[in-house]
């Protein structure tokens, strides 16, 4: 942790979360990131009082921030998984070292065996995010999942997207990019969108889909070289990895209430 930083300590997360307000924000982007403006159309709060907040898990860095893609006067608000899940089993073992005990997390390969879930993760030119997205979870997923991914004006996929996730033994060298116009009237379960311009053109599915949207910077616009696009497509990669896992813990818990 670098200079200057907020120490959080388990008790603090706790009053942190204490707050009615807070919690609410925090189970909506638990779900996925969210403008200012969404927030307090789900709150049905004054603007001042939800940024007010957003301030306060943002000072703790439970909550980060990105401008949008789309429109840079927009600022996507996320939640740091992996921050409150360390956070949260702190809290649990100062408790009492059986609350900090991980062993009953879920695993990915408790999946249940009914209907597999169908997910389609959209871009713009479904070359890097959603591709990378869609070969991450067919991995983690180990056919128990249904995934695709698309782009509202797709083009190729990108070489760096396929040179990292081969290095972590995922091949999709025989992907293509595809326009989403191929999957319209196909059922899905989840939508996942993993750029901000195509969260905005999102045409509607039937069958009532969850709407997932991850704000994430296109790795393929860095630039100075190759070397720094590489490094650019290795953390979204690292990044999509985290949030997948999340996600297959989500639909597990889902799958499991709906049986």
């Amino acid at each position: 942790m670098s200079a200057g930083e907020p120490i959080v300590q388990p008790v603090s997360l706790l009053q942190i979360l204490a707050d009615e307000v807070r919690w609410q924000i925090v189970v909506i982007l638990a779900r996925g990131d969210h403008r200012v403006q969404e927030l307090v159309e789900r709150l049905g709060k004054p603007v001042n009082l939800v940024s007010y907040h957003l301030a306060k898990l943002r000072k703790t860095r439970l909550v980060r921030e990105r401008r949008s893609d789309a429109d840079a006067r927009d600022v996507y608000y996320s939640l740091d998984l992996d921050r409150l899940r360390q956070l949260y089993f702190a809290a649990g073992d100062a408790l009492h070292p059986s609350l900090g005990s991980r062993e009953n997390e879920v695993p990915i390969e408790a999946l249940g065996s009914g209907p597999r879930a169908k997910v389609l993760f959209l871009c713009t030119e479904n070359s890097a995010r959603s591709q990378m997205a869609e070969g991450i979870l067919r991995h983690f997923g180990r056919g128990q999942i249904e995934v695709a991914s698309a782009g509202s004006r797709p083009t190729r996929v990108h070489p760096l997207a396929v040179r990292v996730l081969a290095e972590q033994g995922i091949d999709i060298g025989s992907h293509r990019s595809k326009s989403l116009e191929e999957f319209r009237g196909e059922r899905f379960d989840y939508i996942v969108t993993v750029c901000d311009r195509v969260r905005e053109e999102c045409p509607s599915f039937p069958g009532d889909p969850e709407r997932i949207h991850w704000s994430f910077a296109d790795p393929a616009a860095v630039e100075g070289g190759e070397e720094r696009g590489y490094l650019a497509f290795q953390v979204t990669a690292n990044e999509l990895m985290t949030m997948i896992r999340y996600l297959l813990i989500m639909i597990e818990r889902q799958q499991s209430e709906a049986a």
